[in-house]
């Protein structure tokens, strides 16, 4: 079964940083697309970013300029800096391979203060 794997959610105060991990196989990080997404409550999921396995990346408007997706190969990890954050960005934030099949992660909480 694959296994996509997120970690470095928090708590943070607005105008913070915060790193999110996602760790996956080898074989599916090499080859699929991996996203961010996050699910505010009462709110349904959206995309924060994407990147290919080229290193192509896309970003909701919301956080463009504010966020950064980026990975690194050898440890089959994608990363989710995010920077200034907002109170409004406070959501569980989900890791996605997608590609051949379609696998998610369980979620980090990431809760901004105002």
């Amino acid at each position: 079964q694959v296994q996509v794997v997120e970690s470095g959610g928090g708590l943070v105060q607005a105008g913070g940083s915060l790193r999110l991990a996602c760790v996956t196989s080898q074989t599916i990080f090499s080859t699929y697309t991996m996203g961010w997404y996050r699910q505010a409550p009462g709110k349904q999921r959206e995309l924060v970013a994407t990147i290919t396995s080229s290193s192509s990346t896309t970003y909701s408007d919301s956080v463009n300029s504010r966020f950064t997706i980026s990975r690194h190969s050898a440890l089959a990890t994608v990363y989710l800096q995010m920077n200034n954050l907002k109170p409004e960005d406070t959501a569980v934030y989900y890791c996605n391979a997608h590609g051949a099949g379609d696998f998610w992660g369980r979620g980090t909480q990431v809760t901004v203060s105002s």
